[in-house]
């Protein structure tokens, strides 16, 4: 039986069990895959691209007005369920980070592991994005449909993002303060999510500092707020098969058949590139884990299919930590603090998507990019990637801001929304995937840093 230094944190605790606690908010999940809510989706997506294609303008069946009026109401369970999930991240994320920093027990365990995780993340980004570009240069997607496709394409405004700022007038160190949110409150109004886990951070650091009186209800009450956004996110999920088939119905009605044909190898180019970075995570598995790729991939498919289900890291948060610490064997302390951090800041299939997607708008609008701007818009993708809320469509917004940054017109984003939501599932199946694996490489490789924390209690 492994040892959890978690127990020793709260031994003075009567009952306070996170891994308990994950595995009873899991169950309602595993219900729900059990009754193939995957197929549930799949068939939502194939049946609301097959309505709204009927109802576009390529087939005429339908007033363009009429249609707007049914579409809306046939995307408002997918509208619903977007601001569900939207609606309970913050808390999630809160809470799940918080516990995981608890359940490490020691502060000196995560001076040590901190810097690692971070290099770890920031290295599999970066090789993502790299990997994007290589495939988008390689297949050109956006030499394969005409910039003329994206007028009209959508009717309301596409979200963007504040700008990031390129002005040389900001100083290195005023950059690394403003890293600190000044009001976290504020940060968590406005949705600026690295300086909510960072705020989320140091609170869960002082909580294992302080007196274990002052921390058990203050801990029990996050787990409180963990379960009930679980429930939320049950609710959600409830949704997801209509969602998906009213959104696909609503976008596929606006973009028409022709332009989503034409977008095919934008879609194969982002495929590809997942795939690639898949057998990268299973060169990581083979050698520097204690796994083999093919059993890992088979142990981990529950996850793999409820994150294509659910477009959400964040939605199967739960079950990623069940499936890391019951059939990976991965230690609790591990899993409980690496995988919430993982899914705010452990981004790798939609920074790759990023990465597709500029070169491809680049392409369509005939922007040249040169070198500095490609270092810039890998530097702008690694800082977006973290910190992004692991939300449906939130690579889209974050997307608003790379183009804006490297000179192409937002107004493209338009255009790819048509095929994004498969992309979503698909990026998303990656990104949960990237927060197992790498369970497994801190598993192993940082087994002499735990040994150590448990001889010293």
């Amino acid at each position: 039986m492994k040892h959890n230094p978690l127990n020793s944190f709260f031994e003075s605790f009567e009952t306070i069990a996170p891994i308990n606690s994950l595995k009873s908010l899991t169950k309602s999940i595993q219900g729900l895959i059990e009754g193939k809510l995957w197929l549930k989706v799949l068939i939502g997506l194939i049946l609301g691209t097959a309505l709204g294609i009927l109802l576009g303008p390529d087939w005429n069946l339908v007033t363009p007005e009429r249609t707007k009026v049914i579409t809306s109401w046939l995307a408002l369970p997918g509208n619903i369920f977007l601001r569900l999930v939207k609606m309970i991240i913050i808390p999630l994320v809160f809470s799940s980070i918080t516990i995981g920093l608890v359940s490490s027990g020691d502060p000196e365990f995560l001076k040590k592991i901190g810097p690692r995780l971070v290099l770890y993340f920031t290295a599999t980004t970066t090789i993502a994005i790299m990997i994007g570009f290589s495939v988008a240069f390689v297949i050109k997607p956006g030499t394969y449909i005409n910039s003329s496709q994206i007028a009209d394409a959508q009717d309301g405004q596409v979200e963007t993002m504040p700008p990031i700022s390129t002005e040389s007038d900001i100083d290195i160190p005023d950059r690394i303060v403003q890293i600190l949110p000044e009001n976290p409150l504020q940060s968590m109004l406005s949705g600026e999510m690295l300086g909510v886990v960072i705020f989320t951070v140091i609170i869960g650091v002082a909580l294992l500092v302080i007196d274990n009186k002052y921390a058990e209800p203050i801990v029990r009450l996050l787990e409180a707020v963990q379960q009930i956004c679980m429930t939320v996110v049950r609710w959600a999920m409830e949704l997801a098969p209509y969602a998906v088939f009213g959104l696909m119905t609503q976008i596929t009605s606006k973009i028409g058949l022709d332009a989503l044909a034409g977008l095919g190898m934008y879609v194969l180019a982002v495929i590809v590139g997942l795939l690639l970075l898949t057998i990268v995570y299973n060169i990581i598995i083979q050698l520097l884990t204690n796994h083999n790729p093919a059993k890992f991939m088979r142990m981990i498919k529950d996850v793999q299919v409820l994150a294509f289900s659910t477009s959400s890291s964040a939605a199967v948060m739960p079950l990623s930590i069940k499936t890391a610490e019951d059939k990976l064997n991965i230690r609790p302390t591990i899993a409980q603090f690496l995988i919430p951090v993982g899914t705010t800041i452990n981004m790798d299939g939609t920074a790759l998507y990023q990465a597709v997607a500029t070169i491809f708008l680049a392409q369509v609008f005939g922007v040249e990019l040169s070198t500095a701007t490609l270092l810039l818009i890998v530097f702008i993708t690694v800082g977006s990637s973290i910190g992004a809320p692991a939300t449906p469509g939130v690579g889209v917004v974050i997307l608003a801001t790379i183009l804006e940054t490297a000179g192409i017109p937002a107004s493209g984003i338009a255009l790819i929304l048509g095929v994004d939501r498969i992309l979503d599932m698909s990026r998303t199946v990656v990104n949960v995937t990237g927060d197992l694996t790498a369970c497994a490489f801190f598993d192993k490789n940082l087994r002499a840093v735990f040994d150590e924390s448990q001889a010293i209690e």
